[in-house]
């Protein structure tokens, strides 16, 4: 009997990367591929609901739980992923921590034999792992072509390192566009040179590691950044394969509702209170789950918005290390009427395909970014950390599908670079009226159009699929009982 092609998934313990890591091993489970996510025990509830659901559908998924040794590198028992860092040596020891995860990851591997190894990026030692076992490595990064290209000429012509002060605007080389930055818009890694810090060790393994492993995939579509894909591929000469949106693989609405953590607010309350609005007319405001906002931040972003005009729902974190309320007092009361505030996590997806919801204020993470893409929204970019300031240029410059907040400094605290409130509520108005905001929603409309084509059959994304799936059948082509397509 030929056994069944069997792909297990490795996502970083964040939910930025769990999210699309499970979407994309839905994907191959949905065409007969049997599928295992190695996660860590305390992560294990994330995936449940999605391996249950395979199992209905008579789909072959399942989740295997390795130890996460927080207290060999010095962790609290209580991180358990990357959300729950809270400084930056905490970070770094939690990086070391997830290099002592590759001796179990090769005990499964050894137990279950699988074919192919999906991988995060942070985990460059997959690549060493898979080829013991003579299987291919595929790299997950989690973000676009575009950031993927221009991290590149960041690093091999690092130009962020001729310019004289924070502010000097520079020029990234030898990209498609006239693409610039300033060094506050760059992490400290990116800043100067740090040849023998830990973080600048880890790139450049991660970099080698995409060079010996089997290829790439790309959350996104074609269509929507056509230059950088062939420049990604052509020009630097990488291996990669664009399979996205990945989020467009839950057609469900109890899928779309559950992606991610378990919502703050009932659904239902939620799509009763947009369904009172009319079209087009609320903002939908989220920062994602690592953002802290100072108290005065957070004040100048509410009183923004309550001087806008316009219906919002605002997704804001609980509390602050003290437990106090976040947001300036009686604010709730004042804008009852035209306002919901959802303390924790929401249903963004359904929030963002509902025709109420007219734009979204963005924090321009990729997941988020490409959901907003999906929604056919203008967006309001308000870039925080990581490559989010190069997926502001994305949806401001490239795609002109987006208005900028004002936001400008790199880095997960924001004080002492505020946006303040006439900034808020002037990106608003930018995006939710007006002849420009209809522009851009048009454009915004298309781009929505050819996410949806690009993953049907025929589509650019589901070729691409396609054309992987068909290598690595190639790669171990006894190790396959025959797949067929099967609808999520």
């Amino acid at each position: 009997m030929v056994k069944q092609f069997h792909v297990f998934f490795f996502p970083m313990l964040a939910h930025g990367h769990m999210i699309p890591s499970l979407d994309i091993a839905k994907l191959f489970t949905s065409r007969g591929i049997k599928t295992t996510i190695i996660t860590t025990p305390q992560n294990v509830t994330f995936f449940t609901k999605a391996v249950e659901r395979a199992t209905q559908l008579g789909q072959q998924m399942s989740v295997r739980a390795i130890d996460f040794p927080v207290a060999r590198a010095g962790l609290p028992e209580t991180c358990q992923s990357l959300d729950q860092v809270q400084s930056e040596e905490m970070l770094h020891r939690f990086f070391r921590a997830t290099v002592l995860l590759q001796p179990q990851l090769e005990q499964v591997m050894a137990e279950c034999r699988p074919n192919c190894l999906v991988a995060d990026m942070f985990f460059p030692w997959a690549t060493e792992s898979a080829a013991k076992f003579g299987i291919p490595r595929l790299v997950f990064h989690g973000i676009s072509y575009f950031a993927l290209v221009s991290s590149e000429s960041l690093m091999l012509h690092k130009p962020q390192l001729k310019v004289k002060s924070e502010v000097e605007p520079f020029v990234l080389p030898e990209l498609p566009h006239e693409v610039k930055m300033t060094r506050m818009q760059l992490a400290n890694h990116d800043k100067e040179e740090m040849e023998h810090s830990d973080f600048a060790k880890l790139l450049r393994e991660i970099k080698q590691s995409e060079i010996d492993s089997f290829g790439v995939l790309v959350n996104s579509f074609y269509e929507l950044e056509p230059d950088y894909a062939d420049h990604y591929r052509n020009v630097i000469g990488k291996r990669a394969w664009q399979i996205g949106p990945v989020c467009l693989y839950n057609r469900e609405r109890s899928d779309k509702a559950n992606r991610g953590k378990e919502s703050s607010i009932d659904e239902h309350e939620c799509l009763k209170w947009l369904d009172s609005k009319k079209p087009n007319s609320v903002i939908y405001v989220s920062f994602g789950s690592l953002a802290e906002f100072t108290h005065s931040q957070l004040h100048e972003i509410a009183m923004g918005l309550e001087s806008s005009g316009h219906h919002f729902i605002w997704v804001v974190r609980k509390s602050n290390s003290n437990g106090k309320e976040l947001l300036p007092e009686g604010f709730d009361d004042r804008i009852k009427n035209r306002g919901l505030i959802i303390r924790g996590w929401a249903p963004q997806v359904l929030i963002l395909e509902h025709e109420a919801v007219g734009g979204f204020i963005t924090h321009c993470g990729w997941n988020s970014t490409l959901e907003g893409i999906c929604a056919g929204l203008p967006m309001v970019t308000w870039p925080v950390m990581a490559e989010q300031f190069l997926n502001e240029i994305l949806v401001t410059e490239i795609l002109k599908t987006g208005v900028r907040s004002g936001a400008r400094k790199c880095g997960i605290t924001t004080a002492g670079e505020e946006v303040k409130r006439e900034a808020v509520a002037m990106a608003v108005g930018k995006v939710m009226e007006g002849r420009e905001a209809e522009e851009m929603r048009e454009r915004a409309r298309k781009l929505k159009e050819m996410a949806m084509n690009a993953i049907e059959e025929g589509g650019s994304s589901y070729n691409d699929f396609n054309s992987l799936l068909e290598e690595l059948i190639n790669y171990h082509p006894s190790a396959l009982k025959k797949t067929t397509p099967v609808s999520n």
